[in-house]
């Protein structure tokens, strides 16, 4: 991590990935179809775990509060964790990465993404689910409703993130290492 730091392309890669991922993430768009867990993968993916769970808890926390669907409320630390955990997916996955220049790799990472948003919307349905418990609901029916109520915006973002990340990772990942390389821009 402090090698990161010592590094300004570096440095200006992550500020312009965080503006570019607040910036789409707080804009006006259908529900769940979003490139937050894209970019928190790859920033995990190229710059270590740590890297890619601070990302990720950074953007969900800012979007807690200015998202275009309104405060997060009690539902903010499980936005946070939740993608937490795809940024230290991202960074595993590196570890763990044999070769990416085959059909298999775009394969894998798709059913990555769709595996990464599943346990990531299980994870923010939990915390609906503790806010119907809070104002009364039983527990068992307080899990039941928020699941029912977040099946479909759950098919909606696992189905866009299977495409996102099937389709975007390789070319991006290609692309910032290049700019990482580039000595001077001018």
């Amino acid at each position: 991590m402090q090698a990161l730091t010592k590094n300004p392309r570096v440095i200006a890669l992550i500020g312009v990935l965080t503006a570019l991922c607040l910036a789409v993430q707080l804009s006006p768009r259908p529900p769940n179809v979003e490139f937050t867990s894209l970019f928190t993968f790859i920033l995990g993916f190229m710059f270590g775990s740590i890297m890619g769970i601070s990302f990720g808890s950074f953007v969900m926390f800012v979007n807690a509060f200015f998202s275009p669907w309104g405060f997060a409320g009690l539902n903010m630390p499980f936005q946070i964790v939740g993608m937490a955990v795809v940024g230290l997916a991202g960074g595993l996955y590196r570890r763990y990465l044999r070769s990416y220049n085959s059909a298999k790799f775009y394969i894998e990472v798709a059913v990555l993404g769709a595996f990464l948003t599943v346990l990531y919307d299980l994870i923010t349905n939990f915390g609906v689910a503790l806010s119907y418990m809070i104002v009364g609901m039983h527990p068992t029916l307080a899990v039941i409703t928020a699941l029912a109520y977040g099946t479909p915006f759950s098919i909606i973002h696992v189905f866009s993130n299977i495409a996102v990340f099937g389709i975007v990772f390789f070319p991006l990942i290609k692309a910032l290492n290049n700019v990482l390389m580039v000595k001077n821009l001018g």
